[in-house]
């Protein structure tokens, strides 16, 4: 029995090594705002080539509108937005798209490619709510918050690996291995994936109102978008620590405690 303890740690500690040796590899990163370091799985120009395809694929398949108030608006207020960005706005290839869809909702791609959809307009009314928005989904590109998570959830799938190796060399019954590999499998979800995936909604949320305020817009004008946001959101939102996304509730509050800075960031822009 203690000898078969002995080699079911094996794959653990093989898992452990992969693991160490996979983030011990990966390039190191700094926020450009925050100072703070981080590791990503794919290099720059992985990122961008993954952006570019996916940018492609998404505007194949949608409705782009090209001209219009609704394109125009949301041209405008990006050129003000990615100019804010610090080194990325000269080393990102910036595009715009407007996608006519019913869905509330827009993104920014690794290197700098924005879609917005039109059914996020009506949420935020002015130009700009709208550069919150923006703001929030440039700073992911921007903070190579995608390729952070990827690194996360691949480290998380190589524990998974060496925790299924393992127990397939225990006494368990294939019933209670399952049921282990379920918990293990929630613990890494709960613990580790969605906790960093709301980290990076905050930190994008902060960043974002930099940005807007350094463009000219009120960035108190990004609690009221999440205000109406929420209004709409309550019935079916899920408990924060099952989302990837904090609360709204938790949202308008950091938004609330980090104004102070963000607004003196909006004195700096204003026209003397």
């Amino acid at each position: 029995m203690q000898r078969r303890k002995g080699i079911m740690i094996v794959p653990l500690l093989v898992a452990g090594l992969v693991m160490l040796s996979q983030f011990f590899h990966s390039e190191k990163v700094v926020n450009p705002e925050t100072g703070k370091a981080a590791r990503v799985a794919l290099s720059s120009d992985q990122e961008d080539a993954l952006g570019l395809q996916s940018y492609r694929e998404v505007l194949s398949q949608a409705r782009v509108i090209e001209s219009g108030p609704a394109h125009d608006t949301v041209v405008r207020v990006a050129s003000r937005i990615t100019p804010t960005t610090g080194s990325a706005a000269n080393t990102f290839h910036w595009q715009v798209s407007v996608v006519e869809s019913d869905q509330v909702n827009a993104f920014c791609l690794p290197g700098g490619k924005i879609v917005v959809y039109t059914g996020i307009l009506p949420y935020t009314k002015n130009e700009a709510a709208l550069a919150a928005v923006i703001g929030h989904e440039v700073a992911h590109a921007v903070a190579r918050h995608g390729s952070q998570r990827l690194l996360r959830t691949s480290l998380a799938n190589t524990f998974m690996m060496g925790a299924a190796a393992s127990l397939s060399m225990s006494d368990m019954d294939n019933q209670q291995r399952r049921a282990a590999m379920a918990a293990l499998g929630a613990g890494a979800q709960y613990g580790l994936v969605l906790p960093f995936s709301r980290e990076h909604e905050s930190e994008a949320d902060r960043m974002g109102l930099l940005y807007m305020a350094r463009a000219g817009y009120d960035p108190r004008e990004a609690i009221e978008f999440w205000r109406r946001m929420s209004s709409q959101n309550h019935a079916g939102q899920p408990p924060e620590f099952a989302s990837t996304h904090p609360s709204d509730a938790t949202r308008i509050r950091d938004l609330e405690a980090f104004m102070p800075q963000a607004l003196a960031e909006y004195e700096k822009s204003a026209p003397r």
